[in-house]
């Protein structure tokens, strides 16, 4: 970064930087037509001691983009890695969903989860996220073998990486009332988040309000995956928001997916984003996987819609909107390594957020936390020193090349870590043809 002036202690200093205007609370620069401005970033203790105005008229030939470190709210920690020995047959989404069944069901040990978790964090870590929340497949038996796991992983990077966990089922089986219970009380033991995947099935309003009446009862915030399909008669994202409405439910939801609100007609699209707004649920798109899964027909056939939801419609209707990295290297996106740069990056790419570039930022810091309920995604005075510094000046630079380079601080010391080798998966996969 240009202009650094040391002092006495190791993470004290000044800096000029370019930040977007999304990551200040109370933005006071000159920004450009992007929302980047100048700003001299001052840390001491370890914290954002001020963030001022910097000279607009400076030579900005070494200004580097400041940002703050990722907030990642939509993963799956548990799937994560096991394409080496189970990809995807086909790249649809039914061969990712019997895939992935057959993976868990062999080889979803305590141990074989855990060193996948691990795995995953310390690239997220390397990348620069912040926080993070993890779906765990809570089907029976596998409730009982990701959950202490989970909390054992929680436990040992804390003060590292902020984790989540939302339990993910098939909205059906909330039917079985014995099971749920339990499951509903590991979720509230763990300070978990109740969550379902929604689908179209004939009592999904009962099923929806049988998970909002245990929200409130329980006091937990709601998670749900939502219309991961093109067919238009999936309207879950709808019932969730009037469920919402339906139970006047003051806690937070965040819903993902969404993926058929953009085929839908429009007068129920309206009606659809009006009850969602109405309801204060988060959004969050998973552009990569969805574009991965989402229309594929044949080898013979090419996509022919970009599987996201409607991002621009939503926001300005007010809707809290975040974007997330979802699956890595499993059958349901073969690709990633949880690094938010690229999801936002391609984010950018495929679902427009560029001219202008706006607050789109926000979908990667502060929107994901606000959707978390957590502190983070900004580069406010007084909050830690956790931030990234990019080599590149404008937004265009910083989005033109994939590995970007980036310097990644925390509490103002530059961390030095290098991504883990995949080879430390080794043991657990069957051998590579």
């Amino acid at each position: 970064m240009s202009h650094s002036t040391k002092t006495a202690s190791r993470n004290d200093w000044n800096s000029s930087v370019r930040i977007h205007r999304t990551a200040l609370t109370a933005p006071a620069g000159k920004h450009d037509n992007d929302g980047f401005a100048a700003y001299d970033l001052k840390i001491a203790d370890g914290k954002i001691a001020a963030v001022t105005p910097g000279d607009p008229a400076a030579d900005q030939r070494d200004f580097h983009i400041a940002t703050p470190l990722f907030v990642d709210c939509h993963t799956h920690l548990d799937k994560g890695h096991i394409w080496p020995r189970n990809p995807n047959p086909d790249g649809s989404f039914m061969g990712a969903l019997e895939t992935a069944s057959a993976d868990r069901i062999a080889n979803w040990s305590p141990s074989d989860v855990e060193a996948r978790m691990e795995f995953a964090l310390k690239c997220a870590w390397v990348h620069g996220t912040k926080a993070i929340r993890t779906h765990l497949d809570s089907a029976p038996p596998q409730d009982r073998i990701s959950w202490p796991v989970f909390n054992a992983v929680r436990e040992r990077w804390k003060g590292r990486i902020d984790l989540q966990a939302a339990c993910l089922f098939g909205i059906d089986q909330a039917r079985d009332d014995t099971w749920f219970r339990s499951l509903v009380a590991l979720v509230k033991d763990t300070g978990g988040v109740l969550g379902a995947v929604t689908f179209m099935v004939p009592d999904l309003d009962e099923l929806l309000d049988k998970m909002f009446r245990t929200a409130i009862d329980h006091g937990l915030e709601l998670d749900f995956h939502a219309d991961e399909t093109d067919d238009v008669n999936a309207v879950s994202l709808e019932r969730i928001a009037s469920a919402a409405a339906r139970h006047r439910y003051e806690g937070r939801i965040l819903v993902g997916h969404c993926c058929s609100l953009a085929r839908q007609p429009d007068d129920a699209v309206k009606r659809t984003l009006d009850k969602v707004a109405a309801a204060g649920i988060s959004i969050v798109s998973l552009p990569m996987c969805n574009l991965y899964l989402q229309d594929r027909r044949t080898n013979a056939t090419t996509p022919r819609w970009r599987g996201v939801t409607l991002m621009h419609e939503l926001k300005a209707r007010g809707v809290n909107v975040c974007v997330a990295s979802d699956n890595t290297r499993d059958p349901f996106y073969a690709y990633g390594d949880l690094d938010m740069l690229e999801t936002y990056r391609m984010a950018t790419r495929i679902i427009h957020f560029d001219h202008p570039v706006a607050d789109w930022p926000a979908t990667a810091f502060a929107n994901p936390a606000r959707a978390m309920g957590i502190n983070a995604g900004l580069l406010d005075p007084g909050m830690p020193a956790d931030f990234i510094a990019y080599k590149a000046r404008s937004h265009n630079e910083l989005l033109s090349r994939p590995w970007m380079d980036r310097a990644v601080y925390r509490e103002g010391i530059p961390q030095s870590a290098a991504l883990p080798q995949y080879s430390e998966l080794d043991p657990l996969m069957e051998p590579l043809t």
